[in-house]
């Protein structure tokens, strides 16, 4: 097994806790999914969250999946850059993980617009 970092991306449509946990939880199911990885093998999260996004805290939607509490995951959130121009309403995340994946088999998550964000990488 290798440590390997998954990068992934999801804009939310308004800056509402329920829509933030809803759109999280599915980035962070997508990049399990893709990456056919289980709770178990992950190491840590970092989530950031454009400076728009005040409703929760990105990490929160990992915790109602059960994330941190059972699997005793580290998560953490930060604030991203307020660049102008940027794509508003986005949270990023970027999880350590434990895995069999050579590094250009990890499948890097960016949902909807997201995508735009890093078309080297989004699958």
């Amino acid at each position: 097994m290798a440590v390997r970092a998954v990068r992934g991306a999801v804009q939310l449509e308004t800056d509402d806790a329920a829509h933030m946990g809803e759109r999280v939880g599915a980035l962070l199911t997508a990049v399990l999914e893709r990456n056919g990885l289980s709770g178990d093998d992950l190491i840590s999260i970092w989530f950031t969250a454009t400076p728009d996004l005040r409703s929760d805290f990105p990490a929160a939607a990992a915790r109602h999946l059960g994330i941190d509490a059972v699997l005793d995951v580290p998560l953490i959130c930060a604030q991203e850059l307020d660049v102008t121009g940027a794509m508003p309403r986005v949270v990023r995340l970027l999880a350590h993980v434990e895995t069999g994946l050579a590094k250009p088999d990890i499948q890097h998550v960016y949902l909807g617009a997201t995508a735009a964000l890093r078309k080297d990488i989004a699958q």
